[in-house]
């Protein structure tokens, strides 16, 4: 189902990110096994799986912040070591710099990473940011003067600086109350259609995902491998109570769940 505002045909697009039969042991544990899977240009996929089955370890592979023992990660085309300029992360934590302003942080993701920019090019940019995540009138205010979901907002401006093709989000909003949450849910959407960046979100919230995602990809226990691809093309916003696809979806992931860790699900859809 198309969508007005959304990134011209993610599920048609090339891959820009690909695990081939990839491998990684910590010690003498197994975390994947043969694991592969890819993302296409301008796709929302989020990852779902158990508790300890290496979801945030996915992107630390594709950030070149882990090394495999077998198989092959590519970042469009390339490995992840020449490629670390093409992503950006955001985090749980929003990790600002607390002597700086919403626009200073901003900025210092572009002072890490641009030699050639002049200070006012950056605060320009950082300006245009902060405008884009609804943070215009903020600019001025320093991380303890702002909520969780603006400092979040903040974060999610910084790693737009830097102009990544590929952003890598690791249970950015898990932190945040529920209402917070929701909000935020849409503002990343948002973000995404107005960008057309892809996104690879990491969450241990089946509504969720059910909610952002253009596929899920679901993982198994260690040793971890795909278990089920879902892919959603409900048009957005979505309501999973007026859905029935999605209610469906939602029953599936449950259930699945379930077998992979009984009574990891709580009746909102959370992986303890």
């Amino acid at each position: 189902m198309a969508e007005a505002g959304a990134p011209a045909g993610p599920a048609t697009a090339a891959p820009v990110v690909r695990f081939d039969e990839v491998t990684v042991r910590f010690g003498a544990e197994t975390i994947y096994d043969r694991l592969s899977f890819d993302v296409k240009a301008g796709e929302f996929l989020c990852i779902l799986g158990p508790s300890g089955c290496g979801k945030s370890t996915s992107l630390r592979l594709m950030g070149d912040l882990l090394a495999i023992q077998g198989g092959r990660v590519e970042i469009e085309g390339r490995t992840p070591a020449e490629a670390w300029d093409r992503l950006a992360y955001v985090f749980q934590s929003p990790r600002l710099v607390p002597w700086r302003t919403a626009l200073g942080n901003v900025m210092l993701g572009m002072d890490l990473r641009f030699d050639g920019m002049t200070k006012a090019e950056k605060s320009a940019r950082a300006g245009q940011l902060l405008d884009l995540v609804g943070l215009a009138a903020d600019t001025a205010k320093f991380p303890a003067m702002l909520s969780g979901g603006e400092r979040q907002r903040v974060a999610i401006a910084r790693a737009l600086s830097v102009e990544p093709d590929i952003i890598l989000m690791d249970e950015p909003f898990s932190a945040l109350d529920l209402n917070t949450r929701r909000r935020m849910r849409q503002e990343i959407i948002r973000i995404w259609r107005e960008t057309g960046k892809t996104i690879v979100f990491v969450t241990h919230d089946i509504d969720e995902a059910l909610v952002l995602a253009d596929r899920i990809l679901l993982l198994s226990n260690k040793p971890t491998s795909v278990l089920d691809v879902i892919g959603i093309d409900e048009a957005r916003p979505r309501d999973i109570g007026k859905t029935l696809s999605l209610r469906e979806r939602r029953e599936r992931l449950v259930t699945l769940f379930r077998r992979l860790e009984p009574g990891a699900v709580n009746e909102e859809g959370e992986i303890s």
